[in-house]
């Protein structure tokens, strides 16, 4: 009898878990913390790298490069690379995940939902932005095997037919209603007119010079989520990128940029030391950036003369923080590779 109120007890345990992961997941994870409940007993795989400055895909999954990752209830890790086993600890603090990867030992977490996975992290001996994206898969697509004295994966979702009207709670009354609602509904256009206004534009920013300078550097997303990036190398040509956002998605990150206060920055941070105003005549050579961010009755448009540090990890201009943590949302946005490119 103890063993089968233990045996119940594990399985309610199990549930209870499956269906606080299930909530959490509904939110979109692209800013703030995150939770952690959305990585234990899920798997990856692999798909590509990105550079994020140059917007390049350096390496793809194929046939002979297969990748899986499974984030364990136990915060172990099982990893498999082309053939090869192995296994770990993971830990999540904020946005920062510590799990040892080829010679990286912690990674930044860019974006996390229920399909994809971006892991941002940066080469010691390599300058730039690094991020691995993986999918989302089920268990029976990955090469793990699951021990023998486990529960099974118990999957909970609410099913409703097709034909099936959720009208018996209230009778014919609720019935009625849904009637009503649907001779009343809006049409697209009145929905759209309804939506507050944004607009974000992101312009220039980091250092001219290097094998490859880059002449423009440009991100525009619109109030109906359209995500434009130009990028020009002097080598490489112009490159444009047009994707979606989801609509969601870019009201919370809205609400994010309201949260970090931005509407209170000062319009422009300039240099206020010698050294910085040297710098600027030094190569490579500080493109000013410029971020303008329109939230319905809001807008607010700055200025950073020299952004970001440099080769040599020096930040010249006195900037909130939290510019940067705005920014780097935006450039994870712009890189996701869903979408087509068009080189010129």
């Amino acid at each position: 009898m103890m063993r089968k109120t233990i045996q119940l007890t594990s399985i309610l345990c199990c549930l209870v878990f499956i269906l606080q992961t299930a909530i959490g997941q509904e939110a979109n994870n692209n800013f703030g913390a995150i939770d952690e409940r959305l990585l234990i007993e899920t798997r990856w795989k692999y798909a590509y790298t990105l550079h994020v400055e140059s917007n390049t895909v350096l390496h793809k999954a194929d046939e002979e490069y297969r990748h899986f990752l499974y984030f364990r209830y136990n915060y172990s890790y099982q990893e498999f690379l082309n053939g090869d086993f192995s296994k770990g600890w993971w830990t999540l603090n904020d946005r920062t995940l510590t799990y040892p990867f080829r010679n990286v030992e912690e990674f930044e977490i860019g974006n996390l939902n229920k399909r994809t996975l971006v892991l941002d992290f940066q080469q010691k001996n390599s300058t730039g932005n690094y991020q691995y994206h993986f999918i989302k898969v089920a268990a029976s697509e990955t090469p793990f095997v699951k021990p023998e004295n486990e529960l099974p994966d118990v999957l909970v979702e609410e099913i409703i037919p097709k034909k099936e009207k959720r009208i018996k709670k209230n009778g014919w009354l609720s019935f009625f209603k849904n009637r009503k609602n649907k001779s009343n509904k809006k049409s697209k256009y009145d929905l759209e007119k309804e939506q507050i206004y944004i607009n974000i534009e992101l312009v220039g920013g980091g250092y001219y010079g290097g094998i490859d300078p880059v002449l423009k550097d440009m991100i525009h997303i619109k109030s109906d989520g359209r995500l434009i990036k130009e990028f020009h190398s002097k080598y490489n040509g112009h490159i444009t990128t047009k994707k979606n956002i989801d609509r969601e998605e870019l009201e919370q990150f809205a609400e994010y940029i309201l949260k970090q206060q931005f509407f209170e920055f000062e319009r422009s941070y300039e240099c206020h030391s010698h050294t910085c105003q040297k710098r600027k005549t030094m190569q490579p050579k500080p493109m000013p950036l410029r971020l303008s961010v329109v939230y319905g009755d809001k807008k607010k448009h700055i200025t950073v003369s020299i952004w970001a540090k440099d080769n040599y990890g020096m930040q010249y201009v006195d900037y909130p923080p939290a510019l940067d943590k705005i920014i780097d949302a935006i450039q994870r946005m712009a890189s996701r590779l869903d979408d087509v490119s068009m080189k010129n």
